[in-house]
């Protein structure tokens, strides 16, 4: 390990990377602590108090660090971008334009990305006019003073301020994100929910060794490293399907006939799932705050924000193995995979090239992407579950948290690896 870390200064470039990296996410959370203008101080730490009891407020401040219940410049963290993305993607399916974008290669990736950011840019707007209406007359969710107040002023020039500084924000945040993705270390977006989860952990389990003592403190630090394992398990899991190559003679020379193997993971979507069923179950909070019908709000505050409620639990896990296959289907495709191991002038043996071989790698992906899509599930609900039959109320999205700060933490060592690989460099997972 330590000659590991050596190792990564040595090579000036990865060094570089990394501090850039690091250089941003302190940036990103000093925005995150930034109050915006036009907002009671006083109010926002009664809130942040209050928002320990979890409810619509910890769900809403799962991904933005602590920075909603601040009101902070970035108070919307990633999540408009996430949610952008989630849309393009679905909307790839009904439009003909934008699925011809993604065959595009590079040229219609760079398009799908502009589009991702006016969406992004819109749905800020959006949630940033929602939340400042709703702060100002009364929070929702359990434990939450619906007479708290947080704008000092509220009329159409200063909530116009407000909302200005937020969605600016999300445009910063963003721009960040992509910046860490060309210029730094790991994906952008996935390091910056990294860094926003993380840093609420240590609270999380502040609250629980108050709340519950130092032997529920145990317990749950125990049961935190149980799933740190089981997900470094599960994440280095593959299936690797033998290729073979045939022999062919081009000129004088004579091409072909080695083996190798493509990989799929169990897990092939890694924690991109999880995020994106969160982000669909903040549709109906969005919808809380900005429809004030009773109806509506009492619906969605019973059943879909406590995850100690059945119907949370659910729809939660019946989105996490829907995004599962969803998301693999679209990184992998079993047809495209064929025609390129048939143009090489490869067979899986035993196998036939073309439609066969389309359909086999069909079967063996449905195989695997099950258990991993379970998996998933399993490790966000079930630590959710047992810390509610325990009766704990502050520590919020334990599953969660752990799965993404373990998900993203191995891809971006990967990446670190095969930069020291590629230096002839032994990594930290060699």
């Amino acid at each position: 390990m330590l000659s590991s870390l050596k190792n990564i200064y040595k090579v000036t470039d990865l060094r570089n990377k990394i501090l850039f990296t690091l250089a941003i996410i302190t940036l990103y959370r000093l925005g995150s602590n930034v109050t915006v203008p036009g907002i009671d101080f006083a109010a926002v730490q009664d809130l942040q108090r209050q928002a320990e009891s979890g409810g619509v407020l910890g769900f809403l401040n799962l991904f933005s660090g602590g920075a909603l219940t601040q009101m902070a410049v970035f108070a919307l963290g990633i999540m408009p971008y996430i949610t952008s993305s989630i849309i393009m993607q679905l909307l790839a399916v009904v439009i003909p334009r934008i699925e011809q974008w993604q065959k595009q290669g590079a040229v219609g990736q760079k398009k799908i990305t502009q589009w991702t950011r006016y969406m992004t840019v819109g749905l800020a707007i959006l949630q940033a006019t929602g939340i400042t209406y709703q702060f100002n007359n009364g929070l929702l969710g359990q434990g939450t003073n619906t007479n708290l107040k947080l704008v000092t002023t509220f009329d159409v020039p200063h909530v116009a301020l407000i909302v200005l500084t937020i969605t600016a924000g999300t445009a910063i945040v963003m721009w960040m994100g992509e910046l860490i993705t060309q210029r730094g270390i790991g994906n952008g977006m996935s390091i910056l929910i990294f860094a926003n989860v993380v840093s609420r952990m240590p609270a999380q389990f502040g609250n629980v060794q108050a709340e519950k003592g130092y032997f529920a403190f145990t317990l749950f630090m125990i049961l935190g490293i149980g799933m740190i394992v089981a997900i470094v398990f599960v994440e280095q899991g593959q299936r690797r399907i033998p290729v073979q190559f045939a022999k062919r003679v081009v000129g004088r020379r004579m091409y072909g006939g080695q083996s190798t193997y493509i990989p799929l993971k169990v897990n092939q979507a890694g924690v991109i799932p999880i995020i994106f069923a969160s982000s669909v179950l903040y549709f109906p909070v969005l919808l809380s705050n900005i429809v004030q019908w009773d109806v509506v709000v009492n619906f969605i505050n019973k059943y879909l924000v406590q995850q100690d409620n059945i119907v949370y639990i659910f729809t939660y896990g019946l989105l996490i193995v829907f995004f599962t296959y969803f998301y693999t289907a679209i990184t992998f495709n079993p047809q495209q995979q064929a025609d390129i191991i048939r143009k090489q002038g490869g067979f899986i043996p035993g196998i036939r090239p073309g439609p066969p071989t389309e359909r086999y790698l069909g079967q063996i992906l449905n195989r695997i992407t099950l258990p991993g899509s379970l998996f998933l599930a399993a490790i966000a609900l079930v630590p959710n579950i047992l810390l509610s039959l325990y009766g704990v109320r502050q520590f919020p999205f334990g599953g969660t948290t752990i799965l993404i700060a373990v998900g993203v933490a191995l891809e971006t060592m990967k990446q670190i690896d095969s930069q020291l690989m590629m230096r002839n460099y032994e990594g930290f997972l060699a």
